[in-house]
């Protein structure tokens, strides 16, 4: 049943993300609104498919690449569909699901079978810790693709290059909007992450904080979002350089997430 609903999933979400991207060439109504329904089904079908696997597993699935990819792809949909419902911001869907479709492809090429959780993982700390910390780095994902719609506008304002593209993404204010929600909804949320973290780590291993590379690079990656928030909140650093910077801190999350687990190993290399 969880491969069902897994491939129903990634059939879903590949039908989902084409339309998306037609909506960027031709945006009807109806065309929209049938790519946020096969969305929310493909985000239901997902659903299902981690909560089969969890309870198969025993424990939150997110312990290996095939899993930590799922289940970042479900809680960037997740995130997705509250900004969509709340700015109806269709277009950028165009910009969120094709990494949401890569995520997923990428799920079903690592090994998918149910392996016994690491002794250091069998703790209450692993929904809490784990849980925010993947909510938080999906509110970053929309922050970036956000940034990238908004450097996009700016360009084509810049160069008076009002066309058709320009007409359908949003305003640079809504997206400034929306790219400060982002922050808003993540920052305290990867805070909570690195101090339940820390307190995990003091019961598996004896030391609060050891300095692991997945340990130093979330802390960079919370520098740099707290830089973005303390500038935006005391001198009004918006528009253009909030933009770069969150793209900058999205590549952190992408680093922190994967890149830290193949290039710096450490003992959260198991994870993820």
């Amino acid at each position: 049943m969880t491969h069902i609903s897994f491939y129903l999933t990634l059939a879903l979400y590949g039908v989902t993300t084409l339309l998306y991207l037609a909506c960027l060439l031709r945006s009807t109504p109806c065309m929209a609104g049938l790519a946020r329904k096969l969305l929310v089904a493909g985000f239901l079908a997902h659903c299902l498919a981690v909560i089969h696997r969890a309870i198969a597993a025993g424990h939150l699935p997110i312990t290996n690449m095939h899993e930590s990819l799922s289940f970042f792809a479900l809680s960037i949909v997740a995130a997705y569909l509250y900004f969509e419902f709340r700015f109806k911001v269709t277009s950028l869907g165009s910009f969120v699901l094709p990494l949401v479709l890569v995520l997923v492809l990428g799920s079903s090429v690592f090994p998918s079978e149910l392996r016994p959780l690491n002794p250091a993982l069998q703790s209450a700390w692993i929904y809490s810790h784990t849980l925010l910390a993947f909510g938080a780095y999906a509110f970053f994902t929309i922050a970036g693709g956000v940034a990238s719609m908004y450097l996009l506008q700016s360009h084509f304002l810049k160069k008076k290059q009002l066309g058709t593209l320009f007409q359908k993404l949003p305003s640079l204010d809504t997206l400034d909007e929306i790219g400060y929600r982002c922050l808003t909804f993540g920052f305290p949320m990867l805070t909570v992450a690195i101090i339940t973290g820390a307190i995990w780590a003091a019961q598996a291993w004896g030391s609060y904080w050891s300095w692991d590379p997945k340990e130093t690079w979330s802390l960079i990656t919370w520098f740099i979002y707290a830089a973005i928030l303390h500038q935006r909140l005391t001198v009004g650093w918006r528009r253009r350089r909030a933009a770069i910077m969150a793209i900058v801190g999205f590549s952190a999350v992408l680093f922190t997430l994967w890149g830290v687990t193949y290039l710096l190993g450490g003992a959260h290399s198991y994870v993820g």
